[in-house]
């Protein structure tokens, strides 16, 4: 699995990220959910680089011209319910892809300790097809997983690409170690380093899904 981690690079995605940290610009939902969306976007692009292409014709008023377009199959998934802006963000770039739902949460048996279900799941044929999973936070990486492994039980796809905003050291050693083989390159915005007792990534942004939507009961 190769890893990417746009915060390497200078652009203007760390401006968007800033943001998304930032408890202030916190306070405005719409924005949160508008720099998430911005950043799927970005990403995307980068993705895009990695894809397979084939010249085609396209036919203009004055003439024809030849363009290397996309020849793969898309397939965007995406964790609920915090994933979602992030989907719109990669969809609005490969708009022509099908859609993928999952539905992973923390069930807490304490404080500290939790396990990861699933309770919703709908897809459409994923054999011979590349599946980007899209995910804004890895924290421990095992909710990426519990993903994967539902999305896999009912298709085989060709290839699986991650695509996500911030994701902890412990996330990527725990991905790479479980999925590596599995999954051609993981795309992230901001890597942090660590995460605190409650497996939260530190520094983080907070609860991506309350920030976008509001608070849940638990």
């Amino acid at each position: 699995m190769r890893i990417h981690n746009l915060e390497d690079k200078n652009t203007v995605i760390n401006y968007f990220t800033s943001e998304l940290r930032d408890i202030n610009i916190q306070n405005d939902p719409m924005r949160f959910r508008n720099n998430i969306e911005r950043i799927g976007q970005m990403l995307s692009y980068e993705i895009s680089q990695t894809l397979s292409y084939s010249k085609q014709s396209v036919t203009t008023p004055l003439g024809v011209k030849e363009v290397n377009l996309i020849d793969e199959k898309l397939v965007v998934a995406s964790i609920l319910r915090a994933g979602l802006p992030l989907h719109n963000g990669v969809l609005s770039v490969f708009d022509r892809a099908e859609n993928c739902f999952v539905s992973a949460y923390r069930k807490y048996r304490d404080a500290n300790n939790f396990t990861i279900h699933v309770e919703y799941l709908v897809l459409p044929e994923l054999d011979d097809k590349t599946v980007i999973l899209c995910d804004p936070m890895l924290a421990t990486g095992s909710s990426m997983e519990v993903a994967y492994n539902a999305i896999l039980s009912k298709s085989k796809p060709k290839r699986v690409i991650i695509c996500s905003i911030v994701a902890s050291e412990q996330a990527l050693d725990y991905i790479n170690k479980t999925l590596g083989d599995k999954v051609s390159d993981l795309f992230v915005a901001t890597v942090d380093p660590s995460l605190d007792a409650h497996s939260y990534n530190v520094p983080g942004i907070g609860d991506a899904g309350d920030l976008a939507f509001g608070a849940k009961l638990d």
